[in-house]
């Protein structure tokens, strides 16, 4: 089963201007940097428009990948699966017969008329061949040579026929014909999948293991492609993102760690920085003093590994940065 899925960052509470412990001068080089706690948050939504049937799921709830959210339904759902799985059942039976050949019974019936046939062939011929002399001293009429010869023709004739269709039968259908009959089974095949597959996707989810932090959607409403109906949170991938001045920014690398504190809490945890910004912020347009450069700000995105739950959205948090030399 599949489904919708948009993975965002959603702060719970507004980012603010981050603030920078002690000055922002070459000579006071701040140590600290103050974020606010965001995570990491899942979008699930119906493929296609959608009337929900079921909702299993309330704000609060703890969920597991794999787990059931919504199941959804189309007005056309049941029947188009039930013609498109009958036209692949169809095409598959004919693939299969034009491959298996024809059928015992078939040929014997072929064989039969071949006989026949020939028995018919060999008396005209017969009686063709008594009537020629009979003919040459004219005791026979030319009339009645003239309809042997005609008979003689017309049985040898279906003879050659009932031998090309025995030849026919036996050989089976031409492989042009089976492999298009192949074809035609598979797309049938490939169909009825489709809407086996968009079923699937009208079973909403839960793509990874968290909270559901909100509940967009009630049985009976009609959703969008892509609209949101359920919202799952992961509180165990906190990150926040800090600002740090262009003196502190060298001294910092994707990838290294660092340590960070809640208000009022001695516990130490760690975190990772994920990304650094190529662009500066909160700064004027052109920098002429060196009080005007010691503003140029550059976020830095710090991810956390939480598996206590203690670092919940929209708590501050602070940094601890490298030293600098002042």
């Amino acid at each position: 089963m599949s489904d919708f899925v948009i993975v965002r960052a959603f702060p719970l509470v507004a980012l603010g201007p981050l603030l920078l412990l002690g000055g922002c001068s070459r000579s006071s080089t701040p140590e600290t940097a103050v974020g606010t706690l965001e995570m990491v948050e899942v979008d699930v939504g119906p493929l296609q428009p959608a009337r929900a049937l079921r909702v299993l799921v309330q704000e609060g709830d703890i969920v597991e990948a794999g787990d059931t959210l919504v199941l959804f339904t189309t007005p056309t759902l049941a029947s188009s699966t039930a013609q498109a799985e009958a036209a692949a059942a169809a095409a598959q039976e004919t693939s299969r017969e034009l491959a298996r050949g024809a059928r015992p019974a078939e040929i014997s019936r072929a064989q039969a008329e071949v006989r026949a046939a020939e028995a018919d062939a060999e008396r005209a011929a017969a009686d063709l061949a008594r009537l020629e002399p009979l003919a040459a001293k004219g005791d026979v009429s030319r009339a009645t040579l003239d309809a042997a010869r005609s008979t003689s023709r017309v049985t040898a004739s279906r003879r050659d026929a009932a031998r090309d269709a025995l030849r026919l039968v036996q050989e089976g259908a031409r492989p042009e014909r089976r492999q298009a009959a192949a074809a035609e089974a598979r797309g049938a095949q490939a169909a009825a999948e489709g809407w086996w597959a968009m079923a699937n996707d009208l079973v909403l989810i839960a793509p990874v293991n968290g909270v559901v932090s909100s509940r967009n959607v009630e049985p009976g409403e009609v959703l969008a492609a892509g609209q949101s109906a359920i919202t799952v949170a992961q509180p165990s991938r906190p990150w926040a993102r800090i600002y740090v001045s262009q003196f502190v920014l060298p001294t910092l690398h994707p990838g290294d760690s660092l340590s960070a504190r809640l208000d009022g809490d001695s516990t130490v945890f760690r975190g990772r920085i994920s990304a650094i910004a190529t662009r500066a912020e909160f700064t004027p347009r052109v920098a002429l003093t060196d009080n005007e450069r010691a503003d140029l700000l550059f976020g830095v995105k710090v991810e956390f590994a939480d598996t206590t739950q203690r670092l919940r959205a929209g708590m501050p948090i602070s940094v601890l940065l490298p030293r600098t030399a002042k």
